[in-house]
C-alpha cells in the first residue's frame, strides 16, 4: 500500500504543476507586453479561462480599454474587472444567459468602428456561453441539438459543423459583425491539432466547413432538426476575413510537456503517448488498464496522455468523459499493484459535476464493492461520479481558470 500511496502524491503533484504552469495570466501578460496595439481596444473575452485573461489583459492596458465584455462559466468569475461587464452562462448546453450574452456581445462589436482595436480572447467552452441564434431558430432548437450531439459520442469538430451553422456569432459571423475594425484573437486552444475554428466554435476566424457536411453529422447520428434549423444549416459560413490577426497562447501539447517535465523530476522514466488523444473514455481506459497490468520494469514510470475522450450516454447517470476513462480502467486493473490511473479536464469540470476527474489504483473496485455497489453496473449506466464518490477517487480542484483540453496519467512502479 507503500508504493500506491506514493505513486497516488506524485500523480496529484504532476497534475498541479502542470496545471499551474498552462494558467494563461502569464502567456497572455507577456504575449500584450510584447505588442503594439494601436487605437481604442474593445474588449470581449469568452470561455471558461474568459475572466483569468480578461483580469490579465487590465492589469496590462489599463484605461487603453475603453470598453468591455467577458463571458463565462457560472462559477468562474473571480470578481469585477475594471472597464468590462461580466456574464456567467450555461455549459455544456446553452441557456438563457447564454442569449443574453451573445446579444451583449453582437452589441459591444457593433458599436466598433474603424478606429478600434477589437481584442478577443477566446478558451474552450465558448460555444454554449454565448449564443445568438439565426433568426426562426429557438434557444430549445438550440439546446436540443446541442444535448443530443453530446449524447451521441460525435467529436467535437464534428458537434461544432452543426452548431456553427444556427448561429450568429459563431463561424466568423462575429468577426463580420465588427466590421471593420481591426480584430486580434488571443486563443486558448483546447482542440486536438489546434483547429481555432473549434475553439468557442470559431467566432472571429474563417470557417472551413460546408452546409453539406453539416447535413451529413445530422444524418450520420439521427440528430432531429426543426424547420428553421433545417433551413440555418443551408447557409455559408465566411471563408475569408480581412483585417484579423490570431495568436494561439496555449494548448494541450504544452499541458502535456509540463505533466513530462514534474514527472521526470520526480525520478519516473517519462512518455508522452500522445496529445491528441480522440476515442471512447471507456477504451482509453481499458487500453491503460491493460499497461497498468503488464510486469513492471526496474525503474518507475510514467505515460501522460492528452486529448479528448468522448462518451456514448446510454444510461441515466452523473458523470464525465475524465472519470468514466478511470472508471473503466479501475475495472481492468483490479488488485493490480503499484499503479495509478488519473484523467483531469485542465478546466477544473467534467461534465455536470463538481470534479475535474479522478484516479484509481488497483483497490478502487474493492472499495466499491465496500460501499454497497456494483462498479460495473454503474459504468454501464454512465454513473461514474457515484462509483468514483464511493472509493473516494474523485478529484476536485475547483475552477482553475485555464482551458486546454485533458490530461491523463499512468504512473506505475
Amino acid at each position: 500500500m507503500g508504493k500506491t500511496k506514493k505513486l497516488r502524491e506524485d500523480c496529484l503533484e504532476i497534475i498541479r504543476y502542470s496545471l499551474e504552469k498552462n494558467l494563461p495570466d502569464r502567456s497572455t501578460r507577456e504575449t500584450l507586453q510584447s505588442m503594439d496595439l494601436k487605437g481604442p481596444i474593445v474588449c470581449l473575452a469568452v470561455g471558461k479561462a474568459a475572466w483569468t485573461m480578461a483580469k490579465a489583459t487590465s492589469e496590462v492596458l489599463g484605461d487603453r480599454i475603453s470598453r468591455g465584455l467577458i463571458v463565462t462559466k457560472y462559477g468562474h468569475s473571480g470578481g469585477d474587472v475594471a472597464g468590462m461587464s461580466i456574464i456567467e452562462s450555461g455549459h455544456p448546453v446553452p441557456d438563457g444567459k447564454s442569449l443574453e450574452a451573445g446579444k451583449a456581445a453582437l452589441d459591444l462589436v457593433h458599436s466598433t468602428t474603424k478606429k478600434d482595436r477589437l481584442l478577443v480572447l477566446l478558451s474552450g467552452g465558448g460555444s454554449s456561453l454565448m449564443e445568438f441564434p439565426l433568426e426562426g431558430v429557438s434557444l430549445r432548437d438550440m439546446a436540443e441539438i446541442t444535448d443530443s450531439l453530446l449524447s451521441s459520442g460525435a467529436p467535437i469538430e464534428e458537434i461544432n459543423k452543426i452548431r456553427k451553422r444556427l448561429s450568429q456569432v459563431k463561424a466568423g459571423r462575429l468577426a463580420l459583425a465588427a466590421s471593420p475594425s481591426s480584430i486580434t484573437n488571443l486563443i486558448l486552444s483546447d482542440v486536438l491539432g489546434n483547429d481555432l475554428g473549434s475553439v468557442a466554435s470559431g467566432p472571429t476566424v474563417p470557417d472551413d466547413g460546408t452546409a453539406e457536411e453539416a447535413m451529413e453529422v445530422a444524418l450520420k447520428y439521427g440528430i432531429r432538426l426543426s424547420r428553421a434549423a433545417k433551413e440555418a444549416l443551408k447557409t455559408e459560413t465566411p471563408k475569408v476575413l480581412d483585417k484579423v490577426e490570431t495568436i494561439v497562447l496555449g494548448d494541450v501539447y504544452r499541458l502535456c510537456t509540463s505533466a513530462a517535465e514534474k514527472a521526470n523530476q520526480l525520478g519516473y522514466e517519462t512518455e508522452i503517448l500522445a496529445e491528441d488523444l480522440n476515442c471512447e473514455a471507456r477504451q482509453a481506459g481499458s487500453f491503460l488498464a491493460a499497461i497498468a497490468r503488464k510486469r513492471g520494469r526496474d525503474n518507475p514510470r510514467a505515460l501522460i496522455l492528452g486529448g479528448e475522450t468522448v462518451v456514448h450516454l446510454k444510461g441515466e447517470g452523473k458523470g464525465g468523459r475524465n472519470q468514466e476513462l478511470v472508471l473503466s480502467a479501475a475495472v481492468g486493473m483490479d488488485e493490480v499493484e503499484n499503479a495509478v490511473v488519473a484523467s483531469v479536464g485542465s478546466d477544473g469540470t467534467d461534465g455536470p459535476t463538481d470534479a475535474a476527474g479522478g484516479m484509481v489504483d488497483g483497490d478502487s473496485i474493492s472499495r466499491m464493492r465496500a460501499s454497497g455497489i456494483d462498479p460495473i453496473a454503474l459504468l454501464e449506466d454512465n454513473d461514474s461520479y457515484r462509483a468514483l464518490k464511493a472509493s473516494e477517487d474523485l478529484i476536485i480542484t475547483g475552477p482553475t481558470g485555464t482551458n486546454v483540453n485533458d490530461l491523463i496519467l499512468l504512473l506505475k512502479r
